[in-house]
């Protein structure tokens, strides 16, 4: 029923955005629909906890009267009670359904909502949830031309959406409060599929989320904590929850783009990930890490590949980058994302980062760095090739590199090339349940299969120089079949026999019809 339920509310979701955004990018509408889906979700969310706190008393939250003094009183007092259990208030008039159903009575509702979407970060001025919603709604600016090149043009967008969603009921209650957030995580897919390199880039694909994910907890099932350095719309950070035995995970993250930044917190709280549980900051994290003191068991990434950074001689100084003598360079910044990323690594965790094939094979200081990983640290556990095209917007072969400071397989690594396995899609190529399991299987073997893995030892590695490229050590090679020449050529006269033998039918059913051979017979 839950599933169903799910399903559908996706479908009602797509087709609202897809019917709604007109001429306007993914990536522009994206901001705009998700926004208000949340702003729904807060409306919700509150009049529900708010209506259990006054059930005792004979009230309702929506019918409290905001403009008498007991109505003030009542409001008061669910303020202080919703402040320390969701992190944020607003007043009944506020709600979404009040602002919908004035919206399709025709009413001009922009100013409402924007007014709104400020009292609800101002509501958490001063409480300990203030800083996850400093600035959330920052990106839902309704006074845009993308909406419409008139005020009325927008009002008559804005008041449409909120009228389509507030038909849906988003069912928040008891144990199908992960519905609606998985529902927003699908939009939030949707929308990356749809618009190409920019927006793909704050989104990684579910089963290589999946698999990141059951990579950092297989032998640390109960994670206390986990990052993400290039966090997106937190996706990453959801998955590896749902496969970490703990419900008191926390959750800690680092976006450089602003609307991504608000689109992950959004999804934390939609999830019903309790403020005090997330901590999801906004700056380059090579250049600014905002957890820079802090160790976490699980560490993963899909950093954008071979991105620019300053490469600044200034870093050799700092503890991420100090210890390998060089940097990584200015226009392929992966392995400054895995240096960083093994920094906040704690002593018995586990990281997993998806990064470009070229990590594996490039010289020069990606080199350097990567045999001071191998050869000096010992860091490097694991080697994963992936199926080309199957991240959107990018049709490069990608792979995952596996890290611990504390491996139980000291003495080898171990070398999976999945890139054979997937099912061809339209646009991307997919990676299936079996082809993720094939690799997981791989794993907890951690042997030599037969053009699937390799365990390589230490010596390996030193022979081939640091060089990862998997073909290296796993050989995929398949020999054609040898042509049997005499089995040809006894075909070809067997072929010749047939044809004679049909021919001298053919003469046969001339001569008796008496009509001439079309050509000579020869015995």
């Amino acid at each position: 029923m839950v599933e169903q339920h799910q399903q559908e509310l996706k479908k009602q979701l797509w087709n609202i955005a897809n019917t709604l955004r007109g001429n306007m990018s993914a990536d522009d509408f994206r901001d705009y629909i998700l926004g208000l889906i949340f702003y729904k979700y807060l409306s919700d969310k509150l009049n529900s906890y708010a209506d259990t706190l006054l059930k005792q008393d004979g009230f309702s939250f929506a019918t409290i009267d905001e403009n008498t003094p007991d109505g003030q009183e009542i409001l008061d007092a669910v303020k202080d009670e919703t402040l320390d259990n969701l992190g944020y208030f607003f007043k009944p008039s506020e709600l979404f359904h009040v602002i919908a159903e004035r919206g399709e009575a025709g009413k001009f509702i922009l100013d409402d909502v924007t007014k709104v979407l400020n009292h609800i970060e101002q509501s958490t001025m001063g409480a300990e949830s203030a800083d996850d919603f400093n600035g959330l709604f920052d990106e839902l600016d309704l006074t845009s031309n993308k909406l419409g090149k008139t005020p009325t043009a927008r009002n008559k967008l804005i008041a449409q959406v909120l009228i389509h969603l507030d038909n849906i009921d988003f069912h928040l209650e008891n144990s199908e409060i992960d519905i609606l957030g998985d529902a927003y995580e699908y939009l939030i897919g949707m929308f990356a599929s749809g618009a190409g390199k920019k927006a793909g880039e704050f989104y990684t694909p579910q089963m290589v989320s999946k698999l990141l994910a059951k990579l950092v907890t297989l032998d640390n099932p109960v994670v206390k904590s986990v990052y993400d350095p290039t966090c997106g719309s937190g996706s990453l950070l959801l998955r590896v929850a749902k496969e970490a035995q703990n419900q008191d995970i926390k959750y800690y993250g680092q976006e450089r783009n602003p609307s991504t930044y608000n689109l992950a917190r959004m999804n934390m709280i939609m999830h019903g990930v309790h403020y005090s549980r997330f901590d999801i900051q906004n700056d380059d994290t090579l250049e600014t890490p905002l957890h820079f003191d802090e160790r976490f068991d699980a560490v993963v990434a899909n950093p954008p590949f071979s991105a620019d950074w300053s490469a600044s001689p200034l870093h050799l100084n700092n503890d991420r980058f100090a210890d390998y003598g060089k940097l990584a360079p200015k226009g392929k910044a992966d392995f400054a994302f895995v240096q960083h990323m093994v920094h906040q690594l704690n002593d018995n965790g586990t990281m997993a980062v998806v990064l470009p094939h070229g990590v594996l094979f490039r010289g020069a200081a990606e080199g350097h760095i990567r045999q001071h990983l191998i050869k000096e640290k010992n860091y490097l556990d694991m080697v994963i090739g992936l199926p080309a095209n199957i991240f959107f917007g990018t049709s490069i072969p990608t792979c995952i590199l596996v890290l611990k400071k504390r491996r139980k397989a000291e003495d080898n690594v171990l070398f999976i090339d999945a890139s054979n396995h997937f099912e061809k899609g339209t646009n991307n190529n997919i990676m299936r349940e079996e082809d993720l399991q094939r690799i997981l299987d791989a794993v907890v073997k951690r042997e030599s299969i037969d053009k699937f893995a390799f365990v390589a030892s230490q010596k390996d590695l030193g022979d081939n120089d640091y060089n990862l490229n998997i073909p290296r050590y796993v050989d995929t090679f398949e020999e054609e079949e040898l042509v049997d020449l005499a089995k040809v050529a006894k075909q070809l006269v067997d072929n010749d026999k047939a044809m004679l033998q049909t021919d001298k039918t053919i003469a046969d059913f001339c001569k008796e019809l008496g009509i001439d051979t079309p050509f000579e017979v020869k015995e």
